[in-house]
């Protein structure tokens, strides 16, 4: 049943991304691939990552991961910045123009997170966030976030 129920709630919460992402209404030659959305998605998880850790992560050839991340630029949903402590490094940013395109997939976790504290008590709340905060701290090491960047 935990197997179960788990299983729909990250359904439910890809289906929210992928209905979203195919029902925008944008010009064709600003649209973007299924696969270009996962490259975005994941640049966005990472939180600024290199262009090298962007394609290490995804296990993508560097010249592979270069041109995915060339259209993203030209389509102007990504931009390169060159690394303070490195000039030969340049770190990837999601732009407003994602955001504001297809960014409005994040607004369904705060609509379930407002549900979630209407429906259930602060101590359910505060025991809720303590599971949560286990599962992301201890029961997930294949993939971490520290400092707010994914990390494999």
């Amino acid at each position: 049943m935990l197997e179960k129920n788990f299983s729909d709630i990250y359904t439910k919460f890809k289906m929210s991304l992928y209905s979203k992402v195919f029902n925008q209404d944008i010009k064709v030659e600003d649209s973007l691939s299924a696969i270009e959305v996962l490259c975005v998605e994941l640049i966005v998880a990472m939180g600024r990552p290199t262009i090298n850790e962007f394609a290490s992560f995804a296990q993508l050839s560097a010249p592979n991961a270069a041109y995915k991340i060339n259209n993203l630029v030209k389509k102007g949903y990504v931009r390169k910045v060159q690394s303070d402590v490195d000039k030969r490094e340049y770190h990837l940013e999601v732009t407003d123009k994602y955001m504001k395109t297809y960014g409005v997939t994040y607004d369904y976790i705060g609509t379930v997170m407002k549900r979630i504290r209407e429906r259930f008590s602060p101590d359910q709340v505060r025991e809720l966030e303590e599971i949560l905060g286990v599962i992301d701290d201890e029961l997930m090491p294949e993939v971490r976030l520290e400092n707010g960047k994914a990390q494999k």
